[in-house]
């Protein structure tokens, strides 16, 4: 059932709701761990946490409360400049120890991260929203993972990469988006460092606490002081992280637009370039899947982590013979999902990442009713501070609405339907992005021509969001290119001759 509050209130949001169900109060029932957080969080460079030059600080928000969390350093261009002369004094010492040390290094990083998972699970679900049971069952658990996954590679690159004697780049700027703070932090580190690099890393701006406790962990692991460098702050910082002339290599996850300024900024520099950018992932539901555990398939596919996710199955295709069956069993299952108090373990839904995040959602589904789509939110309440939103389903949809091209990354799921296999390929390649997919289908002939003709870097058979450290992760076309995570994602981060 969703959330229901012991006492409803009078009051009502401020921003305009789209549909129209209570707003109530709640007890909240959070996780008891001490995620251990400061006031004030400092840039990490050369193995200490200093002072930003600027002297400025910003605040990093709660969306489940919309209340400050703590205060973030706001990093300037020399701070990066810093960042950058330390990880490059770091890199030839570190290049050169041998890779089962490197190793053991990556193994301290994991076991540490297993050792104040609550503590990391809590961080993360205040300072971005999601529900602490993905928090606490997915984000820490395979961020550490990565570190235990690529420490065994550390010293078998040899083998990796046979006669290709496989050298590392050297210092790598990194930038990570809000949505996976930690986990993208680990896809990023951990693979730089098991290949020999050093970093200099920018968490988004309004997720940076969950990057900073991690720089404990690299202090506590005891790794040489420049290795890894955190710096934080907004737009600014970013480019200066990846304009830098001593970077060597660039890796960046996030928005598609972001992403096309970045090449523009690096062509002609000889930089190492990778990009994981946004998608508009198909979800395929054939006539002969198994009907309910699709559902439960698509559900997770668009709702996991409130669809703060570049991979999310947003545009559900539906075989036409099936389609009121599917829509009548989505509805069903999205009206008991509970969206409420991150920190409350029974949560499904949690709060929007930002006040930007949620303006931008409102505006496409509102976009979506205009173009004439048939919406439905089940009416559950919604907490009465903070950044929420209902789980939404458009049926009805046209491949030429906002809904269907757009990625809108929040809980809104836009559904068509197709009549034979190669028109369901056709409107799932209809589209600029090309990160992922989903297929359901008893048949493993057509699981298998569906995965060649879908332009994807994932295709996903009768499941959805699965990951593992080894497989390869990333896309085509606007979704970028470059992989991580497996075999393939180690071969960016060295330089083979």
């Amino acid at each position: 059932m969703p959330v229901a509050a012991p006492k409803k209130s009078s009051r009502r949001r401020a921003e305009p709701e789209l549909i129209f169900g209570d707003l109530w109060e709640f007890d909240p029932a959070p996780e008891s761990a001490d995620p251990k957080l400061q006031d004030r969080y400092r840039p990490f460079i050369g193995g200490k946490f200093v002072a930003p030059k600027s002297g400025k600080y910003f605040a990093s928000i709660n969306p489940g409360t919309g209340k400050p969390l703590a205060e973030i350093a706001l990093a300037s261009p020399q701070d990066v400049d810093t960042a950058y002369a330390a990880a490059s004094k770091a890199f030839p010492a570190w290049s050169k120890l041998p890779g089962a040390e490197r190793g053991k290094y990556l193994y301290r990083l994991a076991r540490i991260l297993q050792d104040r998972a609550r503590e990391f699970a809590v961080a993360e679900t205040m300072d971005g929203g999601k529900p602490i049971k993905e928090s606490r069952d997915f984000d820490v658990p395979m961020a550490a993972a990565h570190f235990f996954y690529h420490a065994g590679w550390a010293d078998k690159l040899a083998y990796a990469f046979p006669g290709a004697n496989p050298q590392p780049h050297g210092v790598v700027g990194q930038v990570i988006p809000w949505n996976f703070p930690l986990l993208m932090l680990a896809w990023k580190i951990a693979p730089a460092l098991a290949t020999g690099n050093t970093v200099v890393l920018k968490p988004a701006e309004t997720t940076s606490i969950t990057a900073l406790k991690f720089a404990e962990v690299v202090q506590e692991a005891g790794l040489p002081p420049g290795v890894v460098n955190i710096v934080t702050g907004a737009g600014e910082t970013g480019a200066a992280v990846v304009n830098h002339p001593k970077a060597a290599k660039v890796a960046f996850t996030g928005s598609t637009d972001v992403g096309k300024l970045i090449m523009r900024s690096t062509a002609g520099t000889g930089k190492k370039l990778t990009l994981e950018l946004g998608g508009k992932a198909a979800n395929i539901v054939f006539e002969d899947a198994p009907l309910d555990q699709a559902v439960e398939g698509i559900v997770n596919g668009i709702f996991f982590n409130q669809g703060h996710v570049c991979c999310a199955g947003s545009r559900l295709l539906v075989q036409e013979s099936v389609a009121d069956a599917v829509l009548k069993r989505l509805r069903n299952r999205v009206s008991v999902l509970r969206v409420g108090n991150p920190l409350d373990k029974n949560t499904d839904i949690g709060a929007i990442n930002s006040k930007e995040q949620l303006d931008k959602i409102s505006g496409l589904v509102k976009a979506g009713i205009a173009e004439g789509a048939e919406m439905f939110q089940p009416k559950c309440s919604l907490p009465r501070n903070g950044y929420y939103f209902r789980p939404t389903l458009f049926s009805g949809v046209e491949q030429s609405h906002r809904i269907a091209r757009e990625e809108i990354f929040g809980p809104v799921l836009s559904i068509l339907t197709f009549r034979t296999q190669s028109e369901a390929v056709e409107k799932a390649n209809n589209t600029a992005y090309g990160l992922s997919a989903g297929v359901w289908t008893e048949k493993g002939s057509r699981i298998l021509k569906m995965s060649t003709a879908l332009k994807a870097g994932v295709v996903w058979a009768n499941t959805y969001n699965k990951f593992d450290p080894t497989s390869p992760f990333g896309g085509y076309k606007e979704s970028g290119f470059g992989r991580e995570g497996g075999k393939q994602g180690l071969a960016d981060y060295v330089k083979l001759t």
